[in-house]
């Protein structure tokens, strides 16, 4: 069983691909030339852009916005990227925790668009209203532009279509050779020639980002608490004392690398257990009144930083290794 072959059996067993796509009617329409009464000799490109208008207020679909927002930062702080963003790696001890977010953010934005599709008719009068006040103003045949932007506004019954927020969970494994009993004989052999290379090719580009892949994620969690370590030492310069706020801060990101920590990057992690251990089982008001003990937590939060980002830039080999190991102990057990 080569290694890569085993990278990607442990990431089988530690966490599962997801992939949110987020769909709602984005209310703007295109405007050429042609929609406001001239030619396109008379519009400056490098001056004036006609561009995407927006056909409704913009607040009208802010909230479905914030909600997709929502959705996308969820995976953003909770996954890593996997096959250059093409799907993201979600990490079993975060499972639970996020799909139930996402779920409530379902609900949420099905709700919103009930709500949306139920004032959808009056919404479009208003705005038609809105857009022939300014059409007058706007040009000198407002009939034409007026046109263009009524064709824009889908019929009620039409709308349903451009909604959607599908949650999808993968499971990463490589392809098999398909079966050809129902090709024909005589190019059945050109046929799963073609399909063996196309399937050897695809094993390969999976199997060989594996390693890539696990020594990336590393690094992000230790750069992230490098970066960490730099914004509290920057506050309690700035501020000149210590708050909650940024102990707390501390305190959640240590549970949450351990929480998304699949790689079981122990060196970093027991670093991060150290730092709980020695300065977070205190308040920030008992800093504030201590000078030396401040002067510590500042001195902590260095020596946790230069170890993270070195850790950050050493090779991740013995790391991407170890894990590897758990591929192998799956497929001894298996067999």
């Amino acid at each position: 069983m080569s290694t890569d072959s085993r990278l990607l059996d442990a990431l089988v067993q530690k966490g599962v691909l997801v992939n949110v796509s987020v769909r709602y009617w984005r209310a703007r329409k295109k405007l050429n030339a042609e929609d406001l009464g001239l030619s396109r000799d008379q519009i400056d490109s490098r001056l004036i852009s006609l561009g995407h208008k927006r056909l409704v207020p913009k607040e009208s679909m802010q909230r479905l916005a914030l909600l997709e927002g929502r959705a996308h930062a969820l995976i953003e702080q909770n996954t890593f990227p996997f096959l250059n963003g093409i799907a993201h790696y979600l990490p079993n001890t975060k499972l639970e925790e996020v799909t139930g977010k996402l779920r409530a953010i379902q609900d949420d934005f099905e709700r919103e668009q009930t709500e949306f599709l139920g004032a959808y008719a009056e919404l479009r009068r208003t705005a038609l209203d809105q857009w022939a006040e300014a059409a007058d103003q706007l040009v000198d045949d407002p009939a034409v532009l007026l046109a263009t932007i009524e064709q824009a506004f889908p019929p009620i019954d039409r709308m349903p279509r451009y909604f959607s927020f599908d949650i999808s969970l993968f499971q990463i494994s490589v392809p098999d050779v398909p079966q050809v009993e129902l090709i024909d004989l005589g190019t059945q052999a050109e046929v799963m020639q073609a399909r063996r290379e196309a399937t050897q090719a695809a094993r390969s580009e999976i199997n060989a980002s594996c390693q890539a892949f696990v020594s990336e994620c590393a690094s992000a969690l230790r750069e992230q608490t490098s970066q960490l370590c730099s914004e509290m030492l920057q506050t309690i310069q700035s501020t000149g004392s210590v708050h909650q706020k940024t102990l707390n801060r501390l305190i959640r990101f240590i549970d949450h690398f351990r929480e998304l920590n699949f790689v079981n990057d122990a060196e970093m992690e027991s670093q991060l257990q150290i730092m709980r251990d020695e300065f977070l089982n205190r308040s920030a008001v008992s800093y504030r009144g201590n000078t030396t003990a401040r002067m510590d937590l500042v001195s902590g939060l260095r020596d946790l930083r230069e170890k993270a980002q070195e850790l950050a830039s050493e090779d991740a080999q013995e790391l991407v290794q170890s894990f590897g190991q758990m591929g192998r102990r799956r497929f001894s057990l298996a067999a």
